[in-house]
């Protein structure tokens, strides 16, 4: 199969394409850098110079393809809500260039939406309260495109989505801890994360482009809620800093853009991907990531 994939040079895109050739497809990656050109080139992928700013631009990249998988995003937290209609924009490009060719089109959505203080499931739909909100209606624009003619499904990952050369949310709190002095938790620290490595988000985009159902909903989590005052004692642990609650009114100024995550309930599960696509997470759990110690070397988190 020729795919077509936005995101393809970042942390989980680089992973998705090597996923993809290894298993033989063909991959043409959108690449804004030469560097990212570089990267592309040499994992044995065809280049697409572009970005999620030309929708025009990436529809024209999806036209010879055989499905595509959207993993791109503004991480722009200041302006979050200007970056999801750049996304809202792109998978509307994307979707109508599939529509009425049954091609498949995976989408990334996250767990961070879903319902707190209880497992979420596929079932279930986005809360109107959550840190996210801005970019949930963007799955449901995408899985829309089901109704005229495209396998389009949605992969909702985890908000900690951890391995060798992550940049989000894990190294952001290990650099707070730092500049701090303190790990820090929310109230008691009991609420839940879930969590999953970078290789078996991977493996099940391929499995979603491969056979995953029309309007399906997947759940990318491994770790079904890893209690945040885990995460932040082996954080003190391996910086040998003090481990500390922080009153939910204190949260914002101390974690800043992340004060309204940190202290979330949001564990999900993923038991009706596994049995629906027979993916079975295979890499450590985040706590075993910590503890292997690449999150805290020098440099590690900008790998």
């Amino acid at each position: 199969m020729r795919v077509f994939i936005t995101g393809a040079t970042g942390f989980i895109g680089s992973a998705v394409v090597r996923e993809l050739i290894g298993a033989g497809h063909r991959v043409v990656g959108v690449a804004r850098s030469d560097a990212g050109a570089a990267f592309l080139s040499s994992a044995g992928a065809e280049v697409y110079r572009g970005d999620l700013t030309d929708p025009d631009g990436l529809r024209s990249g999806a036209a010879t393809a055989d499905g595509v998988i959207h993993l791109a995003f503004q991480h722009d937290f200041a302006n979050f809500e200007a970056s999801a209609r750049t996304e809202r924009r792109a998978i509307e490009a994307l979707g109508e260039e599939l529509a009425d060719s049954g091609r498949p089109f995976v989408v990334t959505s996250g767990t961070a939406g879903l319902p707190p203080g209880r497992v979420g499931t596929e079932d279930d739909g986005f809360v109107d309260d959550s840190p996210a909100a801005a970019r949930m209606p963007n799955e449901a624009a995408a899985l829309a495109f089901a109704e005229r003619g495209v396998r389009v499904g949605a992969v909702r990952l985890a908000p900690s989505v951890h391995g060798v050369g992550d940049h989000g949310f894990v190294p952001r709190l290990i650099d707070l801890a730092r500049e701090r002095g303190v790990s820090a938790y929310v109230g008691d620290g009991a609420n839940r994360w879930p969590a999953v490595h970078r290789l078996d988000a991977a493996r099940l985009y391929r499995l979603a482009l491969e056979s995953g159902p029309a309007g399906g909903r997947l759940h990318g989590v491994d770790d079904e809620g890893v209690p945040f005052r885990e995460i932040a004692a082996a954080i003190g642990r391996h910086l040998d800093l003090p481990v500390t609650a922080v009153p939910a009114a204190e949260a914002g100024a101390h974690f800043g853009w992340l004060g309204g995550l940190v202290g979330r309930d949001i564990p999900a599960s993923s038991a009706v991907t596994r049995k629906l696509l027979d993916w079975q997470p295979e890499q450590p759990g985040l706590l075993a990531d910590l503890d292997e110690g690449h999150y805290f070397g020098k440099g590690a988190a900008r790998i």
